[in-house]
């Protein structure tokens, strides 16, 4: 059973989600937050696998929130999905940053909430369906100046090149057919880059491949 944690200050849109998620055999909600710092004490207190956390709510908001739960070694189980009004929201990289696995816009379609709440539980990165390789450049151009990239000189050269094509926003079904390589193989190669780099999930493989300047803003190949 997959546990969500609910934290947004409209209960409207608790309510919505709730219904939702109930109603789903493997799927149940842990708990409700209306503000940041409530997010924080229910995740500590009931460990739900996934907290869908709004960007923008009173007392902390839900960037502050994040970046303290993924900052705290005894929540690593727990995952992060940022719920903002729109897709260009100005946070969204800086989200993803702060350690969320990825974001959804609030009038998603419900299937696709239900696939980004199990798909982020199984350790894969997502975007709303209208987010493209043009948008997660656009949120690369707002980050810092690549860093040394020393960590990567832990990889194999086919990781870099599978690294690169995960920054630039392909699939793994995407990177096999670049490759020429099965699915299969394409999926091992990334779960080893993320092992290797220590990176919780696929969204901060994108963030490390662009801050360590394997990858830059508009090389989308």
């Amino acid at each position: 059973m997959i546990r969500v944690l609910l934290a947004d200050d409209q209960s409207l849109v608790r309510a919505g989600f709730r219904a939702l998620l109930d109603a789903q055999p493997d799927i149940e909600v842990a708990g409700e937050a209306s503000d940041g710092e409530e997010a924080l004490r229910k995740v500590r207190e009931l460990r739900p696998d996934v907290v869908l956390m709004d960007i923008r709510m009173p007392v902390l908001d839900g960037l502050a929130a994040t970046r303290r739960i993924t900052e705290d070694g005894t929540l690593d189980g727990v995952r992060v999905v940022m719920l903002t009004t729109f897709e260009l929201d100005e946070y969204v990289f800086e989200a993803i940053r702060s350690g969320a696995s990825g974001f959804l816009v609030k009038d998603t379609e419900p299937e696709e909430l239900l696939r980004a709440v199990r798909a982020v539980v199984d350790g894969d990165a997502l975007l709303s369906p209208g987010v493209t390789r043009r948008l997660i450049a656009e949120f690369a151009a707002r980050s810092k100046e690549p860093a040394a990239a020393g960590a990567l000189t832990e990889l194999t050269e086919r990781e870099r090149e599978v690294m690169a094509l995960v920054g630039i926003g392909l699939s793994n079904e995407e990177i096999a057919r670049r490759l020429v390589v099965s699915p299969l193989t394409a999926k091992t190669h990334v779960s080893r880059t993320m092992v290797k780099l220590g990176a919780r999930d696929r969204a901060q493989l994108v963030v490390l491949a662009y801050e360590s300047g394997l990858v830059r803003p508009g090389w989308l190949g």
